[in-house]
């Protein structure tokens, strides 16, 4: 089965960095001849110890989740492009693509800082030729061919109750298959990511796919050699572009009731966003923290600087000082014990641009840059909402559920006392809910 896109922005071409976020004020900019991007991810599911990997599978969750991976065999990170997605395994992701237009496609590497714990450097290597895969925004064949039913019912807002106006009906019965893109397309920013292709080197790649640990760390002072690539290709990063922790989450109450989230602040956040969604028969139920309707698929991507303080004034995004909020009460009871509502959640880091030379003072001056380094980092995490979900995945680090209705947390200290971790005895990887199945309703599948 072809995994439906949930990420659905408008396919564009990035084969640089924005010029405008280089310098629109100098005169006769030229693109950098070198660029390298980095996007940094952590990401883990509330209620299960860190696993490095499942037998089998790499990047559990990430195709399905937004951004996806180009390729995905075995476990840990395999491939390149990861990080955008909503991988949880490994927990923490680096995804490295380098450009260099004096060599392209050549081969190099990046001399990297002993608290990073992967080496003294990194191979990037071109790519192998990967299959035509869809773009966003597009319909998988398959879904064109069955006529859905349903509806999506959209709910948002923190708060202990549903609002006036609320949900939003979309009636998936009623559109023709070339609308279903657009009923899921909601917000969302343009694909700033670098296209790959032969004319890039990556990592991760079939030489070497080692992943970042828990104590790992970026910062320090990292170097790109490689044919081509000038000699001056040296910076530093610091700790706004280093790793950001894991979203240390709670969740309270059952779908009956009005349930709660919680968590602790996490460091370089900007910004949160949380979503959820059920099935309730052949409808999907959707939920957001955004103060305006919306699927919200667009937004599980990294953000640029300017959308985050852009989406912030509009109350689409939470303020980096909020801690918790509401899920409203009863929009998931009625799909009764079977239909477990997954819960997604983004803590939106920061982007950081290095460019050398500098730009002149002067903004009539020339400015032919010889490099450029643009850094993102992000974290997210996931959570099965309910009661039910901890008796049924104890095994996964869930915390017992309480008298009062139970707490789920993300256990990122490990295993609670007297359960043994995934792998130990507990649960495997085959009873993981696929987020997928929730669409299969609506999709008549």
């Amino acid at each position: 089965m072809t995994p439906l896109r949930f990420v659905l922005t408008p396919a564009c071409l990035a084969v640089g960095l924005s010029i405008a976020s280089l310098g629109a004020q100098a005169q006769n900019t030229k693109a950098p001849k070198v660029q390298l991007w980095m996007d940094v991810s952590t990401g883990t599911m509330a209620g299960m110890p860190e696993m490095d990997s499942l037998p089998g599978g790499g990047g559990l969750l990430g195709g399905p989740m937004g951004g996806g991976a180009q390729g995905r065999a075995g476990g840990g990170n395999t491939s390149y492009g990861n990080a955008r997605a909503m991988s949880i395994m490994p927990p923490r992701v680096i995804d490295i693509a380098l450009h260099n237009t004096l060599r392209p496609g050549v081969e190099a590497s990046q001399a990297i800082p002993p608290g990073m714990r992967m080496g003294e450097s990194l191979p990037l290597i071109p790519p192998r030729a990967q299959p035509t895969q869809t773009e966003p925004g597009e319909v998988p064949q398959e879904y064109q061919q069955h006529q859905p039913k349903g509806r999506i019912l959209l709910y948002w807002g923190c708060g202990a109750t549903v609002r006036a106006g609320q949900p939003r009906v979309i009636d998936l019965a009623r559109a023709k298959p070339t609308d279903y893109a657009q009923a899921f397309a909601g917000r969302a920013v343009p694909d700033r990511g670098p296209r790959v292709g032969p004319a890039y080197a990556l990592y991760p790649n079939e030489r070497n796919q080692v992943s970042l640990s828990r104590d790992a760390s970026l910062v320090g002072e990292h170097q790109v050699r490689g044919d081509g690539v000038p000699a001056s290709m040296k910076f530093t990063l610091g700790t706004a572009q280093d790793l950001m922790p894991a979203i240390d989450l709670r969740t309270t109450g059952k779908p009956q009731d009005s349930m709660g989230t919680s968590w602790q602040p996490v460091r370089n956040a900007r910004a949160y966003y949380l979503h959820a969604m059920s099935q309730n028969g052949d409808d999907l139920v959707m939920w957001s923290s955004a103060e305006t309707p919306d699927t919200g698929m667009g937004l599980f991507d990294y953000l640029s600087p300017a959308t985050i303080d852009r989406w912030l004034k509009e109350r689409v995004l939470l303020q980096p000082e909020t801690t918790q909020c509401a899920i409203p009460q009863g929009i998931f009871a009625g799909g009764g014990r079977d239909a477990t509502p997954m819960l997604r959640m983004m803590a939106y880091g920061g982007e950081s641009h290095i460019v050398h030379p500098p730009r002149p003072a002067d903004p009539k001056a020339a400015w032919e840059p010889e490099w450029a380094v643009r850094v993102r980092v992000k974290s997210h995490t996931m959570a099965m909402l309910g009661e039910e979900m901890q008796g049924r995945r104890g095994g996964m680090g869930a915390a017992p559920a309480a008298a009062s209705g139970g707490a789920y947390s993300s256990g990122m200290g490990g295993a609670p006392a007297g359960q043994q971790p995934a792998g130990e005895g507990g649960t495997d990887a085959g009873n993981v809910v696929n987020p997928v199945n929730l669409l299969r309703g609506i999709f008549g599948r």
